[in-house]
This record gives structure tokens, C-alpha cells and sequence, in this order.
């Protein structure tokens, strides 16, 4: 994340994505880091596991990946663009285009749920309720993975891939404070790495990997 001034209205999520569109598959797609994870969790879920993938995006890397895997996969997303082209380049998954904040599902419904960058244009108090939410959806000896940029900005107006946006996040302690005490994970390890997008308007960023469990119950 790079912070500049702008006179411009930040756009929403659904807004942004839907501008994008494949271009931030062209600069987001192949992130080593995020491929290893999604190969991390494969490596440990069952043939047919369900999965939930929340901010699917144009469904490459992480969809496309977990079906190749045997996974039964759901893909949600705010923008409608980019269901649209997750539909289209990963016909082995469903996807909705839904907020994580709307979306319904009961509780342990998935063996697994990855959350890769999806938080980032929500408030403090959303994105750890969305965390909240999602940890509710792991089934006991599930697992949840997710990535962030990791910060201590809360509301914060940048510039990003050459477009206005607000943004908030976590100290890395503070976000793996928060799936242990908040959301009851076991965090298995967290890591944190550069990437370089393939874009011209996207800074480096630092990235924050973690890799968290529902313990099953004794």
C-alpha cells in the first residue's frame, strides 16, 4: 500500500474490482507466496474438500488451484466483473457475488477457508468481524488461511494501481492476536514477504501470510 493525496472520491471495493477487471490478475496472479499457501492447505485437506475462497477475484490463482486439487470450491466476491470472469476461467467452482460482511453460511460449513487480501477496504471493526465470521465457518480441524498488508493505517485514503481508495489494517501482532483470541484459532506460523506486482502503478508490498486451525474439540 502506498499512501499519496488525491482530490478524488475514493472508490468502493465492488467499484474498484469492477474497474480493474483482469488487470490485477496480470499483476496479483502469480504471487509466489500465495501459490504456496493454497499448496500448503491442499496438501492437507481430502479429496472433494469443501472450500471457501472469499474474494475470489477473476478466480486465478487461488479457485483454479483448489479445483486442480479436488476441491469443492465456492468463490465469493463484491464485484460483479469479477465473478463474471471467475465463471468464465473456472467452470469447476461456483461463484456468488456477495460481501463476506452479507454473505450466510452455517457454522463449520467448510473443511477450509482461504481470505487472501480481501479485508483491506473495510473499517477496523468490520474486517475483524468478517475474520470472526469466517472462523465460524471452519470445521472443527478446518483451516483458515489468509493474507494482508500489514499496517497500522485505520480509514486511511491512498492510491492504489493508479486509482483513490481507503484503506485499513493491522500490525502483524495485532492481526495474529486477533484469529487467536478473537476468532479461537490455533495459529500453526505466519510469515511475512515483499512482492512486486507486475503493474506500473502498484508500489512493493509487504505482505502477511497466516496459517491458522480449528482445534477439534476433546
Amino acid at each position: 500500500m502506498r499512501e499519496e493525496g488525491s482530490e478524488r472520491k475514493p472508490l468502493s471495493a465492488a467499484e474498484l474490482f469492477d474497474g480493474l477487471g483482469i488487470a490485477y490478475e496480470r499483476a496479483f496472479g502469480r504471487l509466489p507466496e500465495q501459490l504456496a499457501a493454497v499448496d500448503w492447505l491442499t496438501d492437507r485437506l481430502g479429496a472433494g474438500a469443501r472450500v471457501l475462497d472469499v474474494g475470489s477475484g477473476t478466480g486465478r490463482p487461488v479457485a483454479d488451484r483448489l479445483v486442480r486439487a479436488g476441491c469443492a470450491v465456492t468463490g465469493i466476491d463484491v464485484s460483479g466483473e469479477m465473478v463474471g470472469l471467475a465463471r468464465a476461467q473456472v467452470p469447476g467452482a461456483r461463484f456468488e457475488q456477495v460481501d463476506v460482511r452479507d454473505y450466510d453460511a452455517a457454522p463449520g460449513s467448510f473443511d477450509a477457508v482461504c481470505a487472501f487480501f480481501p479485508l483491506l477496504m473495510m473499517s477496523r471493526a468490520e474486517a475483524v468481524a468478517s475474520l470472526e465470521r469466517m472462523a465460524g465457518w471452519v470445521a472443527p480441524g478446518g483451516y483458515l488461511v489468509t493474507a494482508t498488508v500489514p499496517a497500522d493505517v485505520d480509514g486511511v485514503e491512498i492510491e492504489w494501481m493508479g486509482r483513490p481508495v481507503r484503506v485499513s489494517s493491522f500490525p502483524v501482532e495485532e492481526y495474529v492476536r486477533t484469529l487467536r483470541e478473537d476468532c479461537g484459532l490455533d495459529v500453526l506460523r505466519h510469515e511475512v514477504s515483499v512482492f512486486r506486482p507486475n503493474d506500473e502503478h502498484a508500489a512493493p508490498e509487504e505482505h502477511l501470510f497466516c496459517f491458522a486451525r480449528r482445534v477439534e474439540p476433546v
